[in-house]
């Protein structure tokens, strides 16, 4: 049952209303702490405007250390950048103007999934040592041959094997599309993070995340391109390292140009998966792509070549692409044109249909590549993802 620490008269009703049934009042931050205290199963506490911002700022951050699923939503007069910051850096979920009845609802319900979502990686940690999951880049240097439609589907596919939890991260600084291919009007983006910077842990990396199937979050990129110059680099590294503790799979979908974002993804991860369509243009890029990343000094043995858009109707065959590469193409995801219908409505074909042969092919990539357990490489397994030689 949330608190509102709401003093004596002050109108409460609205803020009742809002907030949802069972409220129970407290009229000081010790007579919170006390309910609190009472009741372990907690998860949200709603501070008013007469509580002073310094007192309710070091009640927010004592909470977020002690009771970290707790989150902690501040009603302020007057709402300005700084304060915002603050609040961030004091483990604050949200504040929201005095009034807005509707947006402290929203703002309820946003913190009590973010709640959930913290108890839940708790739960999971709890019964054995802490996740170190394994971060997935897609990468190509050339814009649409399929990275993020390939990124999203790989979220799906991992998150659905064994019940793991997977993260898909959009690293497309200024022109992240992974909110639109599923749909999703972003309320928390990377942007959210930057205040964060030097301190992040579990607690403020699950505020940020928008959950999307079971087992499945996504971090979005910023809304507005100018955002992007706000995060550093150094800010990936720091939020891809608490996100190997929270999830067993992180999967990165970056922009199509050796960033210091995208670099820093690159450090973090297990597997390099290249994505290219066979045409001349794109596999010239991606040859370019390869020698970079010799020069950079990344193994070449974490790195997967998936050709998107195969057929007998590309402009080259398997053989040729791998001519122009000089490296073996491991994976072919058939053209289809299901795969654009799933684009257009915004439901990853994986989950939109299974069996269709981009689906399969996809998912078969996964098993034998990204996942611990190999599936036999007889059938499509076989026709479709190879071993490197």
């Amino acid at each position: 049952m949330p608190i509102l620490l709401c003093e004596p008269g002050q109108n409460a009703e609205g803020l009742i209303r809002s907030i949802g049934t069972g409220v129970r009042m407290a009229d000081s931050l010790g007579a919170a702490a006390g309910l609190m205290d009472d009741d372990p199963t907690e998860t949200l506490v709603v501070i008013g405007p007469g509580t002073a911002t310094r007192d309710a700022l070091a009640f927010a951050s004592a909470t977020r250390t002690g009771r970290p699923a707790v989150g902690v939503i501040l009603i302020r007069e007057q709402v300005d950048v700084d304060l915002l910051n603050r609040a961030l850096q004091s483990g604050v979920r949200e504040v929201i103007p005095v009034g807005e009845d509707a947006a402290l609802a929203a703002a309820c319900r946003r913190s009590r999934d973010v709640s959930w979502r913290v108890l839940a990686s708790t739960t999971a940690d709890s019964g054995g040592p802490k996740a170190d999951g394994k971060v997935i880049t897609v990468f190509a240097s050339k814009g649409g041959v399929g990275k993020t439609m390939l990124s999203v589907n790989l979220g799906v596919v991992l998150a659905r094997a064994g019940g793991n939890r997977v993260c898909v991260v959009d690293l497309d600084l200024p022109c992240g599309d992974v909110a639109l291919s599923v749909l999703l009007d972003p309320e928390r983006t990377l942007t959210d993070a930057v205040s964060m910077a030097g301190h992040l842990d579990v607690t403020g990396a699950t505020s940020l995340l928008t959950g999307y199937q079971p087992g499945l979050d996504l971090l979005l990129a910023p809304v507005l391109p100018e955002d992007a110059e706000k995060i550093q680099p150094s800010l990936v590294g720091e939020l891809l390292a608490v996100l190997r503790g929270m999830f067993d799979y992180v999967v990165v979908d970056t922009s199509p140009q050796f960033s210091e974002h995208v670099l820093a993804a690159l450090d973090a991860s297990a597997h390099q998966v290249l994505v290219s369509t066979p045409d001349v243009l794109a596999l010239k890029n991606l040859r370019v792509t390869l020698d970079v990343l010799d020069m950079l000094s990344y193994p070449a043995a974490i790195r997967a070549v998936v050709l998107n858009r195969a057929g007998p109707k590309s402009q080259l065959g398997v053989k040729d692409a791998e001519r122009v590469l000089r490296t073996q193409i491991v994976a072919q995801i058939p053209e289809s044109h299901a795969v654009q219908v799933a684009v257009n409505k915004g439901k990853p074909v994986t989950l939109s249909s299974p069996g269709n042969p981009a689906s399969k092919a996809i998912a078969s990539f996964a098993q034998h590549y990204l996942l611990p357990a190999p599936i036999s490489r007889g059938g499509l397994l076989g026709s479709l993802v190879r071993r490197p030689r």
